[in-house]
């Protein structure tokens, strides 16, 4: 290569274009949301935006469960992502030592991963997730 600007990795068509967000604040139209990760995909969403509340829809959200907010995440929030057009919701539960994903356009369960499985799930094929990394082991 040539000089001048050093090639920026994690482009919209290499693994690594997005922007991943801890409990971001989602306002989607009626709907006020705070997943426990959210990503957007760098095509859509160029550049993370300084502002207070993302009126944009994620591409990606996960959700953990707890004993508090497990009825909510499987339910009203599940609903509100479909609406809002989020294309994959991954819901983690420790444990049942499951992940679970789903395809929120329609919102079909397309599949779940348990114990010490090796995963590579849409949207982030390009990388191996070892479960058994998330589950606390007494």
């Amino acid at each position: 290569m040539g000089a001048g600007r050093p090639r920026r990795r994690g482009g919209p068509t290499e693994p690594g274009g997005w922007f991943l967000h801890d409990e971001p604040e989602l306002h989607l139209a009626d709907d006020v949301l705070v997943p426990d990760i959210a990503g957007w995909r760098r095509e859509r969403m160029p550049e993370m935006p300084d502002v207070p509340f993302f009126t944009l829809a994620p591409d990606w959200v996960c959700e953990v469960l707890s004993p508090a907010t497990a009825r909510y995440d499987r339910g009203g929030k599940l609903s509100a992502y479909r609406r809002a057009g989020v294309g994959q919701i991954w819901i983690i539960d420790p444990p049942a030592q499951t992940l679970e994903i789903f395809a929120a356009a329609d919102g079909l369960q397309l599949t779940v991963f348990s114990g010490d499985a090796r995963v590579r799930a849409a949207p982030f094929e390009a990388i191996e997730l070892d479960l058994a990394r998330l589950w606390i082991r007494r």
